[in-house]
């Protein structure tokens, strides 16, 4: 047991901290409602602070990295850039819900913007991320690992392959450990972890497109589908956080930390026209979550991963249209997010994650 421990504390991809590593190895090892109590009970004692004013630059004047113009690309089909979105928290930011431009062009159009805002009127020094994903523009990979969901080896994997670095523009995380997603896991044409009906699932397809669909109803296992990773139930439904939301509800919302308590969290969304929009940052509960989600555009969305070591996403901006993404030219879309641009490029990276990569880049 103690080799074990020893080689988990060690281990970077059970996370950048020896006690998210020693959370994960108990967690693997039978204690897993031990360490869900002790993390509820630290977090409890460790509430987000009430009130203040974000750090200087957390949310970017609108002149910095503001939406400009692409008159002079290419008429690649692409879809409109997204509207701003109306704040939460009074007066107003200058800048704050605005989008800016971020990550490698694609046909000369950009193609992931991100906009920044505070997550609800009373924890006003916090500040969230979001970012848009033009998903004519961009195709959807899922990155399997060895330990979410296990049972590979898979032919996508860590580290992100040279080819494969040409054409990217954006990667995120995926769900929760399985044992505690409420949900199943598809990839390369095998069920390794059954789909659940009416459960909240990212759906990629052949041709790369992904949404977010409650399974059974808005998608099935047909032909087309490719990847399936589902977590928990919709957050987000008809536009709207789903009716009945309740934090304390652990039989549907998951019972890791108790969704009541604020942490990092992350999740994701379809909007009306098929983009993709992320939400990840620190302070947030289940409800603030959807709440953020749904302002954003998202018509159906889900929670994704929590806590302070997986909630990431990267842009990537290389110097030429079809040079690698590497972690030199990554950017998280907050400062503080653990793990950097250059975790997906690491073989020791075991969780599973989504990439969204150029069309029409071999």
């Amino acid at each position: 047991m103690w080799v074990s421990l020893g080689s988990a504390l060690g281990n970077p991809g059970l996370g950048a901290s020896n006690g998210a590593r020693l959370a994960e190895w108990a967690r693997e090892h039978g204690a897993a409602p031990v360490v869900n109590w002790a993390e509820s009970l630290w977090y409890s004692h460790h509430q987000p602070p009430v009130g203040g004013a974000p750090r200087k630059g957390a949310i970017p004047p609108p002149s910095a990295r503001a939406i400009t113009s692409d008159a002079t690309a290419r008429s690649a089909a692409h879809l409109p850039a997204p509207a701003p979105i109306p704040p939460l928290a009074s007066p107003a930011i200058p800048g704050e819900g605005i989008w800016h431009q971020v990550g490698r062009k694609v046909d000369g159009l950009s193609a992931v913007y991100e906009a920044f805002l505070r997550p609800d009127p009373i924890h006003t020094s916090l500040v969230v991320g979001v970012a848009w994903m033009d998903t004519k523009l961009l195709r959807a990979t899922l990155y399997s690992g060895s330990t979410v969901p296990g049972g590979g080896p898979y032919p996508n994997t860590a580290p992100i392959q040279p080819a494969a670095a040409r054409s990217l523009v954006a990667a995120f995380n995926a769900g929760f450990l399985m044992g505690n997603a409420n949900g199943g896991y598809y990839t390369d044409g095998r069920v390794v972890d059954p789909l659940r009906q009416g459960a909240a699932s990212f759906v990629i397809y052949r041709d790369g497109t992904a949404t977010v669909a409650q399974w059974g109803r808005d998608a099935t296992l047909s032909a087309d589908v490719v990847a399936v990773r589902q977590n928990l139930d919709l957050l987000v439904d008809g536009g709207r956080p789903v009716p009945g939301l309740n934090a304390n509800d652990t039989t549907k919302w998951g019972y890791t930390l108790g969704n009541q308590i604020y942490v990092w969290r992350s999740g994701v969304g379809v909007t009306r026209n098929g983009a993709l929009v992320y939400v990840g940052g620190p302070g947030l509960n289940i409800t603030t979550l959807a709440g953020l989600l749904a302002r954003a555009g998202a018509v159906r969305a889900m929670e994704l991963d929590i806590n302070t070591d997986w909630v990431n996403l990267a842009t990537y901006s290389p110097s030429s249209p079809t040079a690698p993404a590497d972690a030199a030219n990554g950017s998280d879309l907050l400062p503080d997010m653990s793990g950097s641009p250059a975790r997906y490029f690491e073989p020791w990276w075991s969780r599973d994650y989504f990439t969204m990569s150029a069309r029409g880049v071999p």
